[in-house]
């Protein structure tokens, strides 16, 4: 027997929204989709992003989600999510692991969004 990990569920209120926000702003792509929400990544896990329509769903909207998205050029990401009006709750900041910041989606739930930059900083080795 074999169990592998599918998906992780965020709940929202507005699924327009939400689809507005996930695939356009943050360009991730949409698999499924349907009356159940939508689908996002390609591979497993997925991000699953679904109506809040029972009472532990609904107390889940608005939350910090735990999820951190690995993106390329996270200051440039950055801009055009502020210019767009996505709320930041963290703006992005170098940390020991990376460049780091904290987004909200439309219902309120917070995601990270990470550059791993620390990488490069270790292959250049110390200056001379």
């Amino acid at each position: 027997m074999s169990v592998t990990l599918h998906s992780v569920a965020i709940f929202v209120h507005d699924l327009d929204k939400a689809l507005h926000f996930y695939n356009h702003q943050l360009g991730l792509p949409v698999g499924k989709q349907g009356s159940f929400g939508f689908e996002l990544l390609e591979d497993r896990p997925h991000v699953g992003v679904h109506p809040a329509q029972h009472p532990d769903a609904k107390a889940m909207v608005g939350r910090h989600t735990g999820l951190t998205f690995e993106v390329q050029d996270l200051l440039e990401l950055a801009s055009r999510l502020l210019a767009d009006g996505v709320r930041f709750v963290a703006e992005p900041a170098q940390q020991g692991f990376g460049m780091m910041a904290m987004v909200s989606d439309p219902d309120g739930n917070i995601m990270a969004l990470w550059e791993d930059n620390v990488s490069q900083i270790v292959n250049e080795g110390p200056p001379e």
